[in-house]
């Protein structure tokens, strides 16, 4: 492909992207995927290239893009090496008219900076939300040590203790390492997370919103895989792939629970007032991971983050019924907005007596009111919100 066919295939993605946010289709990384699956003549060095054009139009762009050639002159704008590219040729871009619309950039639609900046995020710590995130392993304790296990390329220790950094875009499923599950890719903030659970050998522990497993995987490993570790989740396909994680990982302690959206207690009775340690990993806007997912700024409204707060509110006072005296809550959020970390924290405390909060003891993060919060710009993670509470 030229680089000038690139750009146009860029904006053919991009348009199929647009569409996606607007009607809740799939992400980007799958329809970019879908899109070269069709077009075989597309070399790697092309689907590189073309995946990494659309990227950064989709970071460029604030609010969401009329159109995937406006989106894509959004970012010619602060690249003059794409601007000679719109020259009309052919399976290239047509040249650019006058008064053609652009899209706008920024961080992020409007009222949804307006959060941010309420929520106490400087204009550098929300830059830093957009930048492409590094690739972060968590060392498999279980199976190997950080201290001297060998990869195949070169990596930094991150301030996870079973963390490591390596290049991005490394395949790292391709490696033994990943097959005989002495690795796994998780994020240091995620890592830093399962950290704040404090979960120990023998403890009943239980991973409320475990999804697939990433975080139950981790705190097995900090429990010696033994205790009582309950993998729970509502969504039948997520909780499923944890099954063959585990058996790779070689982890045995933990059980999954398929729970009934809305009857998630019910489904968890047998623990009641047992458990050490409740991790509540809840659903959120993710404003954290737009880093990796930068399209999902686009996807939010509103109505959606009180609906996330609403959720969370109800996870939070399932989880106070399942802790034993002096048992412990850990929340767990992938959001910066204060809706979803600060005043969830005060309002938990509020309706419930007999529960203090700890600010977690973490090599990373910043208070927050009642809890911690991790940022890319300071912390080199996802953008978190943690908060611990302790049952009397």
């Amino acid at each position: 492909m030229t680089p000038a066919a690139r750009v146009q295939a860029a904006i053919e993605i991009l348009d199929l992207v647009i569409e996606a946010a607007r009607t809740n289709g799939p992400p980007a990384d799958r329809i970019i995927a879908d899109w070269f699956r069709s077009r075989r003549f597309a070399g790697s060095k092309d689907r590189r290239a073309v995946r990494e054009l659309g990227y950064r139009a989709i970071r460029a762009c604030g609010d969401i893009p009329e159109t995937g050639r406006a989106a894509m002159l959004r970012l010619a704008a602060t690249d003059e090496t794409l601007t000679s590219l719109f020259d009309g040729s052919k399976y290239g871009p047509e040249a650019v008219q006058e008064q053609e619309p652009v899209a706008v950039g920024g961080i992020a639609p409007p009222w949804l900076e307006e959060h941010i900046r309420s929520s106490g995020i400087s204009s550098e710590e929300a830059a830093a939300m957009l930048e492409r995130a590094p690739l972060d392993i968590r060392v498999n304790s279980l199976k190997a040590d950080r201290e001297s296990l060998v990869l195949p390329v070169a990596a930094e220790q991150t301030a996870a203790p079973h963390g490591l950094r390596i290049p991005a875009g490394t395949n790292v499923e391709q490696w033994q390492e990943w097959r005989d599950g002495l690795i796994e890719v998780q994020d240091t903030g995620s890592q830093l997370a399962c950290m704040a659970a404090s979960a120990r050998p023998g403890e009943t522990v239980i991973d409320l919103c475990a999804g697939g497993g990433g975080k139950t995987l981790a705190l097995a490993a900090a429990m010696e895989d033994r205790g009582v570790l309950v993998a729970s989740d509502t969504d039948r396909g997520r909780l499923a792939k944890l099954e063959p994680r585990m058996r790779r990982a070689g982890v045995t302690v933990a059980q999954t629970v398929l729970l009934d959206p809305g009857k998630e207690a019910d489904g968890l009775s047998q623990w009641q007032g047992l458990a050490d340690a409740v991790l509540v990993d809840a659903p959120c806007s993710g404003t954290g991971t737009w880093r990796r997912n930068p399209e999902a700024r686009w996807r939010l409204s509103p109505a959606q983050i009180a609906r996330y707060a609403a959720l969370q509110s109800r996870l939070l006072d399932i989880a106070a019924g399942l802790v034993r005296p002096g048992g412990r809550i850990i929340y767990v959020i992938c959001s910066f907005l204060d809706e979803e970390g600060r005043d969830q924290a005060t309002a938990f405390l509020e309706r419930h007596s007999g529960w203090v909060a700890a600010t977690p003891q973490l090599p990373g993060g910043e208070p927050r009111a009642e809890g911690l919060r991790l940022n890319p710009y300071r912390d080199g993670t996802d953008g978190f919100f943690i908060a611990c509470f302790s049952r009397m």
